[in-house]
């Protein structure tokens, strides 16, 4: 591809995106003069139905009339149907039941050093979870203890038969008032404090319905006992009975479009090496999205993943099936998404309890990993290929540094500086393999000098490949020599681009200007927003992508002489050297600082590690001894790979040479 195609293609993609944005502010401002002359309009009728109220008195009294009578048509319905079960429930199983379906709800607090939790005695339900030690973002750094959802929004019930005679009724928690003795604090077999709250629900004089909420000094799990006391012979046909969970997650962070991309539904099934997630990023960056999935299966837990906390619910035995949904909302609204659980428990008539658990704390992969539940694979640490590296590197080198180091900038400063010194051997081979390419390009030089039409001549081609191939061979050097070592340390920028956006170690660190370290720094807030690119400009990404643009150009003024020998790599060094640092700088302008701080450092190491090895390494002496040496042992044998390549090269030159004959030949 050659500089003009290169040209070309820019410009086009200029054009196309000239155009697209031009388009979008043309409808935006087709609909937004649309919205205006809807609003003029309505307030126009507004003023005018204050003014003129006699134009419009008929027209008040039917909507007044008609809204009355659908509201008393909806609660006559509810009354009715109420009433109906309230017969049923009193026919069947007496008047406690009725009894428990009327009250006023109560709130119940259990607390510890990290977390608060508020549980309601209407459905026995939690109804609010504070985390203390961490806080929801805000502009003047005064932020509120981070909520794990919307107590308004909140919603527990399980519901199972009960069966009396021939009549079976369900019965659903959240419909009834349970009765309690208040929280009760308590020690455990190890001597730790714990706050106990038990509700029930009775169902007669000798049977009921416990919920019973423990909580442990320091601890973000929570046990959740369901017991079904003196029930069994109202319950001796039930296999199962189920549990829906419903709640709204608010926006904790700076972004929403982070946010929202990490925040989902995520389930794990027995024995499973990784959870199973609802589309991570499903819902466009405007919101609205949606999705819904249906599990037929056994799965052990599920969580209401966010980007840095989640809420999950564990079955010791496992959910049989259940069916998993979210709904996202807008951005400004203050919330990401609207979960929604439905989960099935099989039912052992002979077993009158079960032991459930809650967690309401923060994806921290050492935290959930100790509570040997495969909590921690909640946590982003990328595929197989990369994820060895944060779990063994990354992680405890963090968790390490954290203990004698209060600046996670400067933690990341040092990771950088450990991973570098860890992958230097393959950096030095990869510099020296370079540097023997440099000692040998008069040879190679000449070789291109002496088949100058090999790239238009297929014959001359081989020939020079051949050439080059001994050439390689007589001085014991390997091409991809440079290119291979490099290549293994992708899996660690991998790594870190998977890890960094979610690692709660980073949220809420400040390090220079950059506020938090988990979000993007904003030095500027732009009136209008560019696409791929965002409404703020990031100072972070913007001295990484000169940084990289820097390195870049350095990597290609030393292989200049090789390039410029060969057509469309002054094409493909314009793209790399340009293309890439603004499509870096567009894309990182909205990930975490940090991100771009590490991306950052590693550059500038590169390139310090680039200027040493080169003012310390003497080419001139390095090529001497490469002469010496391929002087000194002589012609070397040919190895297997190398025959074969001969072999392959002669019989495709014999092909051509046919060819060129037939071709003479049909002519002539």
């Amino acid at each position: 591809m050659d500089k003009k195609s290169i040209v070309g293609f820019v410009l086009m993609g200029l054009i196309l995106f000239g155009y697209s944005w031009y388009q979008g502010k043309q409808e935006e401002k087709a609909r937004a003069a649309y919205f205006a002359a809807q609003r003029e309009q309505f307030i126009a009728d507004s003023i005018d139905r204050v003014e003129h109220p006699e134009k419009y008195i008929n027209e008040i009294v039917a909507e007044m009339d008609n809204e009355k009578a659908q509201a008393e048509a909806i609660a006559a319905q509810q009354a009715l149907a109420q009433e109906r079960f309230e017969n049923e429930l009193h026919r069947n199983f007496g008047e406690t039941l009725v009894e428990a379906m009327n009250g006023e709800a109560q709130y119940f607090t259990l607390e510890n050093e990290v977390m608060k939790m508020t549980v309601s005695s209407r459905g026995a339900m939690v109804s609010d979870v504070e985390l203390k030690q961490y806080t929801k973002y805000s502009e003047d750094g005064e932020g509120t203890p981070v909520k794990m959802f919307d107590p308004n929004n909140a919603k527990f019930d399980l519901g199972f038969y009960m069966r009396r005679g021939y009549s079976e009724t369900k019965l659903n928690t959240e419909n009834f008032f349970f009765t309690t003795s208040g929280v009760q604090n308590a020690v455990d077999k190890e001597g730790n404090a714990l706050q106990t709250l038990t509700l029930a629900l009775p169902m007669d004089e000798d049977s009921r319905l416990e919920f019973v909420y423990t909580m442990k000094e320091g601890d973000y799990m929570v046990d959740f006992d369901v017991n079904f006391v003196g029930m069994n012979e109202w319950m001796n046909n039930s296999t199962s009975f189920d549990i829906t969970w419903n709640n709204t997650s608010y926006q904790n962070e700076r972004g929403y479009q982070n946010e929202n991309m990490y925040t989902t539904i995520s389930y794990l099934f027995p024995d499973d090496r990784k959870v199973e997630k609802l589309g991570m990023a499903d819902g466009s960056k405007r919101g609205g999205g949606s999705r819904r999935e249906t599990i037929q299966t056994e799965f052990e837990w599920f969580a209401f993943q966010q980007q840095f906390f989640s809420s999950i619910m564990i079955a010791p035995k496992g959910f049989s099936n259940g069916a998993l949904s979210f709904d996202t909302y807008k951005p400004g609204s203050g919330y990401i998404k609207d979960f929604q659980a439905s989960v099935t428990v099989p039912f052992d008539v002979n077993e009158d309890s079960y032991n459930f658990k809650f967690y309401y704390g923060p994806n921290k992969y050492s935290l959930l990993k100790d509570y040997d539940l495969g909590l921690e694979k909640l946590v982003q640490l990328g595929g197989r290929l990369v994820s060895w590296v944060n779990r063994w590197i990354v992680i405890p080198v963090f968790d390490l540094l954290s203990r004698f180091i209060g600046s996670y900038g400067l933690i990341i400063l040092l990771l950088t500086i450990f991973i570098k010194l860890l992958i230097f051997p393959l950096t030095y081979k990869s510099m020296m393999s370079s540097a023997k390419m440099r000692a040998i390009r008069p040879e190679i030089m000449a070789i291109q000098a002496k088949y100058p039409k090999a790239q238009v001549d297929q014959n001359e081609m081989m020939k020079s490949q051949q050439a080059t191939m001994e050439l390689y061979k007589k001085y014991d050097v390997s091409p991809m020599g440079g290119c291979l070592p490099m290549l293994i340390q992708f899996p660690v920028l991998i790594a870190m681009f998977r890890f960094f956006p979610t690692a709660i170690e980073l949220r809420g660190e400040s390090f220079l200007w950059m506020k938090d370290l988990s979000t993007y720094d904003s030095i500027l807030n732009l009136p209008f927003n560019i696409p791929w690119y965002g409404n703020h400009v990031s100072l972070m990404a913007l001295i990484m992508a000169v940084t990289l643009f820097f390195y870049t150009k350095l990597t290609y003024k030393e292989q200049e002489q090789q390039t410029a020998a060969a057509p469309g790599m002054a094409g493909m060094k314009f793209m790399m050297l340009y293309f890439t640092p603004i499509m870096m700088l567009m894309w990182m302008n909205n990930y975490a600082s940090g991100l771009c701080y590490y991306y950052f450092v590693s550059q500038m190491l590169t390139i310090i590690q680039n200027f040493a090895f080169r003012y310390g390494i003497n080419e001139e002496r390095l090529r001497a001894k490469m002469l010496a040496k391929a002087k000194a042992k002589g012609p070397k044998q040919k190895s297997k790979w190398q025959q074969r390549l001969e072999e392959a090269q002669r019989q495709q030159e014999q092909m051509m040479k046919e060819r060129e004959r037939k071709q003479y030949r049909s002519k002539h």
